[in-house]
């Protein structure tokens, strides 16, 4: 018996049109049906208007598409907004829209918390639960999209949200190919997307042989000691594996490495710290993300002063690399880097502005 409700999210255009050729309809019908969903966001068969009666009929009895409902939506004073996605055996995600110039960008989240451990990420602090689906990936990016008033504006996406990505690759490649599908509507180009890591290092290889998608390497030190205290995966894939695997890592012409770098104040933001940076990435081909550490309760941490920050960019600059400094948005509603963690924050309103949404699957009721 063949399963019963597999679900179009996760589902390749070729996937489909080989289901629909075992069933003697003809293949283009694939594209047909996936651009529904994912060019005019439609959640549900009965309206697709240009599908025979039969088609429908038959596509609802063996598919289904079902992105994960909104259950809150906050809105910070920058702009930024906060989505928690509800999934259907009772867990939650966060997702962050991202207003940037002349678009919008959506952090998406690859697992239910995160097994990593870092030191400075409120995600890891609730544990790891499980992995997303492919479906639970894209429906993210469906349910954000319909929820939006311009959802052509939604054009990059981040997977910086909860979990380590490369951790769940199989499942992240999967997504992907539906997302960069030009023909299907989702449509996002390569270039527009980056998968950011802890450091996996047979992931991260294995990634760029299979994906085109940009990738972006979490680093933190520039000292196995440091980043072991921060980072635990450093112990299983200290700096110097790491680096090595950067330096084979098949970069797409004119692409280059991101590594993002979290300045914490006098744990990794002294200008011998630059200089050991700089030394670790003279010869590779890429530029450096710097972020100020984004409190959260608990943490131990905090933020390095403004003119420290400064101080640590102009080492790097002065070495010839690319050192942008990245201002975290979203912080009054825990949006910000390292501090997602799929729960309402408590006590945390200030002056965010909350929505909430029906929870029903696709969030439809958002606007």
């Amino acid at each position: 018996m063949e399963p019963l409700l597999s679900d179009l999210l996760e589902t390749t255009r070729e996937g489909l049109a080989a289901w629909l050729a075992a069933r003697g309809i003809a293949p283009y019908r694939a594209a047909q049906i996936l651009r529904w969903v994912h060019r005019r966001r439609v959640t549900d068969f009965e309206a697709m208007t240009d599908l025979s009666r039969e088609l429908r009929a038959l596509l609802a009895v063996h598919w289904r598409i079902a992105p994960p409902a909104i259950r809150e939506r906050l809105v910070s004073a920058d702009g930024t907004e906060k989505f928690l996605f509800g999934l259907e055996d009772g867990e939650a995600v966060e997702g962050v829209l991202l207003p940037e110039r002349g678009h919008l960008t959506l952090c998406v989240s690859s697992q239910v918390g995160c097994a990593q451990g870092c030191r400075f990420c409120l995600t890891g602090r609730g544990g790891f639960r499980r992995n997303l689906r492919a479906a639970e990936i894209v429906g993210q990016v469906l349910a954000v999209r319909r929820a939006i008033p311009e959802p052509e504006r939604l054009t990059n996406l981040v997977f910086m949200g909860m979990g380590e990505p490369l951790a769940n690759l199989e499942n992240l490649l999967r997504a992907l190919a539906v997302l960069t599908d030009a023909d299907l509507g989702a449509g996002f180009a390569a270039k527009r997307i980056t998968v950011s890591t802890a450091g996996l290092v047979p992931q991260m290889l294995e990634f760029g042989r299979k994906s085109r998608v940009s990738l972006a390497v979490s680093l933190n030190a520039a000292d196995d000691e440091t980043r072991s205290r921060l980072m635990p995966v450093n112990r299983t894939w200290p700096l110097a594996e790491l680096l090595a695997a950067c330096r084979r890592y098949p970069l797409p012409p004119g692409r280059r490495l991101t590594f993002e770098y979290i300045l914490i104040r006098g744990v990794n933001d002294a200008p011998e710290d630059a200089r050991r940076l700089c030394r670790l990435l003279a010869p590779l081909r890429c530029k450096v993300n710097l972020i100020p550490f984004n409190p959260h309760p608990g943490s131990g941490f905090s933020r390095p002063a403004e003119e420290t920050i400064l101080a640590f960019q102009e080492v790097l600059l002065a070495a010839r690399l690319t050192a942008i400094i990245r201002r975290s948005k979203g912080e009054d509603i825990l949006a910000a880097c390292g501090q997602l963690r799929g729960r309402r924050p408590p006590g945390r309103d200030g002056g965010a502005q909350r929505s909430q949404a029906r929870e029903s699957s696709g969030g439809s009721g958002v606007t």
